[in-house]
C-alpha cells in the first residue's frame, strides 16, 4: 500500500521555518497522504463506500491508518494508481498553484525556474514547457544540470558568474515570470531576470525567506505573489487543479521523473536524504 508523501515542507515545520496548522500538535507529523489504500467508509461530500481517497495539508499523514473528514478528501481516478498520487498530489498541485493561479501559463511566455531540479521545480518545468513557455531552469549544482537539461528549454548552472548576462540573452527584455524554489539566496537572480511589469512567484525558500520587495521593484512594476497551496487549491479549485494534473499524469509529462520509493519505518532516512540532498528523485512512503 502507498501511504503519506514524503516532503521538505515537513522539514521547515520541524525546524521552525513553516509554522503549524492553527491548533495542530507538534506531534501530528505529516501533512499529504496522497493516495491511500483505505477505501472510504461514507456517503457523505459525494464518496461511496469503497472509494479511494487522498488528502493534501491535513495534520496526521505519517501514519500507518488515519481518520480523515469527508470534506479533507479528493476522490481518486480509476486509472490514477495510489503511488502515483502519493507521489504527485501535493506535489503537483503545488506546481498548478503556480502555473495556473500565481502566474496562469499561456503559450510564447518565457519563465525562469529557480530551483528546477527539485521536485517541484521539476513537474513545474515540464508542466510550462508543454503548454508552450520557454523554460530557463537554473540547477544548483553541476551535478543537477543534466536533470534540469531534461526538462527545460535552457538549463543553467547558478553558480555562473554569467547567469545573469545568459538569462538576458534568452529574453533580452526579462522574463515573464520567475519561479522561485530557493528563496533568499536567489532573489536578486529573480529580480535581474523578470522584465519591467513581470511577476516573481514566491514558492519556497529552502535558503530563507527573501526580502520584502524594494522602492526599485515598484517603480518597475514587479509583482510579487506568494501564498500556499491551500489559499488556491480549495473547495471548488479542487475538482478543476486535480483533475488538470491527472491529465498531465496521463499525458506522460513527468514520466521520465524517477520515484524513490522508502519503507514508512525510514522516514528518518527519507528526512536526512533531503537534508544532505542525496535525494535521485521524487521520495514517496510505502505502508
Amino acid at each position: 500500500m502507498t501511504g503519506p508523501e514524503c516532503d521538505r515542507h515537513q522539514l521547515c515545520r520541524r525546524d521552525g521555518a513553516h509554522r503549524a496548522l492553527p491548533d495542530a500538535p507538534a506531534r501530528h507529523a505529516g501533512l499529504r497522504g496522497g493516495g491511500c489504500d483505505r477505501r472510504c467508509w461514507t456517503g457523505r461530500n459525494g464518496f461511496e463506500r469503497g472509494d479511494r481517497a487522498a488528502y493534501f495539508f491535513v495534520e496526521g499523514a505519517y501514519a500507518t491508518a488515519s481518520l480523515k473528514p469527508a470534506e479533507n478528501l479528493v476522490r481518486l481516478p480509476h486509472d490514477i494508481s495510489n503511488e502515483v498520487a502519493a507521489t504527485f498530489l501535493a506535489k503537483g498541485l503545488t506546481a498548478w498553484r503556480g502555473l495556473y493561479a500565481l502566474h496562469r501559463i499561456t503559450a510564447g511566455d518565457v519563465i525562469l525556474v529557480l530551483g528546477a531540479s527539485g521536485s517541484v521545480g521539476s513537474i513545474l518545468s515540464r508542466w510550462a514547457r508543454a503548454l508552450g513557455a520557454t523554460v530557463i531552469g537554473v540547477a544548483g549544482s553541476p551535478e543537477k544540470l543534466a536533470k534540469v537539461e531534461a526538462g527545460a528549454t535552457h538549463a543553467l548552472f547558478a553558480s555562473d558568474p554569467e547567469l545573469s548576462t545568459k538569462i538576458r540573452a534568452i529574453a533580452q527584455a526579462g522574463v515573464d515570470v520567475v519561479y522561485d524554489f530557493v528563496g533568499k539566496a536567489t532573489f536578486p537572480v529573480g529580480v535581474a531576470a523578470v522584465r519591467d511589469g513581470g511577476v516573481i512567484a514566491a514558492i519556497g525558500a529552502a535558503s530563507g525567506q527573501p526580502p520584502a520587495a524594494t522602492e526599485q521593484m515598484a517603480s518597475r512594476g514587479i509583482q510579487i505573489r506568494a501564498g500556499g497551496t491551500p489559499q488556491h487549491v480549495h473547495g471548488g479549485t479542487v475538482a478543476v487543479a486535480t483533475e488538470q494534473l491527472w491529465d498531465a499524469v496521463r499525458a506522460d509529462l513527468f514520466s521520465d521523473l524517477e520515484v524513490v520509493r522508502y519503507r514508512f519505518e525510514q522516514i528518518g532516512g527519507a528526512h536526512a536524504d533531503m537534508e544532505s540532498r542525496r535525494l535521485a528523485g521524487l521520495p514517496v512512503l510505502i505502508v
